[in-house]
């Protein structure tokens, strides 16, 4: 029998088949040394995985009261692009009437023109892994400026030391991961995470 909600290790497994999960050795955007890297997008290459994945956050969202009592009026709205395909996911497990996202343009946040307030159901904040909760924090904000509701926040990945909850609403996630990263190879080197592998340079 599958699981309505895949444990962290079946979600592991799936990230880790796919190379959505890597390990090695990886330099981020901002310096930052790291063993480990998510390319969530890899993953959603196959439909049954994407499916496994986004049911099993959105059977999440359908247990709270406050969230199914309000479908199928309901809008899921990625942050960015990355998290499209889950929010597209989530929406037709939930039979949630909208779907939104928001993309970075001139450094900034925002939906598309003409877009407006009261085309906004109830919103549900959904992306494929959450690290500072950045991305999340202006998503809601937008929502808000708006005058809509946010009645639910998720992510597939959410790394142990990012927020838990946003304004009150706690964080839907599938799996946690503890990050280790360092600020630089010198760091990184004396860490415990030091390994043989080639250094790579990615994108968050």
């Amino acid at each position: 029998m599958v699981d309505l909600i895949p444990p962290p290790e079946s979600v592991m497994e799936i990230l880790t088949k796919t190379n959505a999960y890597r390990q090695g050795h990886f330099v981020y955007p901002n310096g930052n040394h790291a063993s480990h890297y998510f390319q969530m997008p890899l993953a959603f290459r196959y439909y049954d995985n994407a499916r496994v994945l986004s049911v099993g956050l959105s059977r999440m969202f359908r247990m709270e009261k406050t969230i199914s009592s309000r479908l199928p009026k309901v809008s899921v709205i990625s942050p960015s692009p990355g998290g499209i395909m889950v929010a597209f996911g989530v929406r037709e497990a939930l039979s949630a009437d909208q779907i939104y996202w928001a993309e970075m343009e001139g450094g900034k946040r925002q939906f598309r023109q003409y877009f407006s307030g009261g085309d906004v159901y109830p919103a549900i904040i959904v992306d494929d892994i959450l690290r500072s909760g950045s991305a999340i924090r202006e998503t809601i904000e937008l929502v808000k400026g708006l005058g809509a509701e946010v009645i639910g926040v998720g992510a597939l990945v959410a790394f142990e030391d990012g927020p838990t909850e946003f304004d009150g609403i706690p964080v839907k996630t599938l799996m946690k991961f503890d990050v280790s990263f360092y600020a630089s190879d010198a760091e990184w080197k004396a860490s415990h995470a030091n390994s043989d592998a080639e250094e790579e340079v990615v994108r968050f």
